[in-house]
């Protein structure tokens, strides 16, 4: 009995190795569709939009795959309490990190539709907001991999950065607005590209929370 115990355990800890493994490599591909989604912006290259839009169905296809890996487990397995909920974890990360793809091919497509429009004004802040998404999703898949919950709460934390920048980009915005009337459609390509960034900053969160689940059971929201 005791053999065949070990043998479970190891079994489950070489599966759910490989479902760590790929929730990585899809975190690094989210990373970089953030990355190259503020650079298409700022240089206004519409062929890395295009890019970034048709790599999105690989991050689509490997989510599945990780969520299909999940439910195998779970009906094979038969995971109780730790192990379960960091199954459940996983598959909650997994979505979160493809939707913060489709926020990044959102800003791709709004480069497309700006076409060569100029931009309406030097961008500071929304590069900004872009560097802080990142630097909290590597954070946050860091925490995922130490079940560190003191760090998943100061990432989430950070949340409130994005969206003091998003407010600050809105503010500024509406002014160019009021101000002129014919900045209409540039600022609202704008204010859709740092709206894109401000989800992908609550996406973060719900990865942070899903870290403290796994490890300590409690579910609860981290910014109300």
């Amino acid at each position: 009995m005791r053999h065949m115990v070990a043998t479970s355990r190891s079994v489950f800890d070489r599966e759910f190795a490989e479902v760590r493994d790929n929730l990585l490599h899809l975190g690094s591909l989210v990373d970089a569709a953030i990355d190259r989604s503020i650079a298409c912006l700022l240089e206004r290259d519409m062929a890395l939009a295009r890019q970034i839009i048709d790599d999105d169905a690989a991050i689509n296809d490997l989510r599945f795959k990780i969520e299909e890996q999940c439910l195998v487990m779970i009906a094979t397995q038969q995971p109780m309490a730790g192990d379960l909920r960091a199954i459940v974890a996983a598959m909650n990360v997994v979505n979160d990190l493809e939707r913060m793809a489709d926020h990044a091919t959102g800003i791709a497509k709004t480069v497309l539709r700006m076409g060569g429009e100029p931009l309406l004004k030097p961008l500071v802040d929304i590069p900004r907001m872009g560097e802080t998404v990142r630097e909290m999703l590597k954070q946050s898949l860091d925490a995922f991999l130490a079940r560190d919950v003191e760090a998943a709460r100061g990432i989430a934390a950070r949340d409130d950065e994005i969206d003091h920048l998003y407010k600050a980009v809105f503010d500024e915005l509406l002014q160019f607005m009021i101000k002129d009337p014919t900045t209409v459609t540039r600022a609202t390509y704008l204010l859709w590209t740092a709206h894109n960034l401000e989800r992908m900053g609550d996406r973060v969160t719900n990865i942070a929370e899903r870290v403290i689940f796994m490890t300590t059971g409690d579910m609860k929201e981290l910014n109300v």
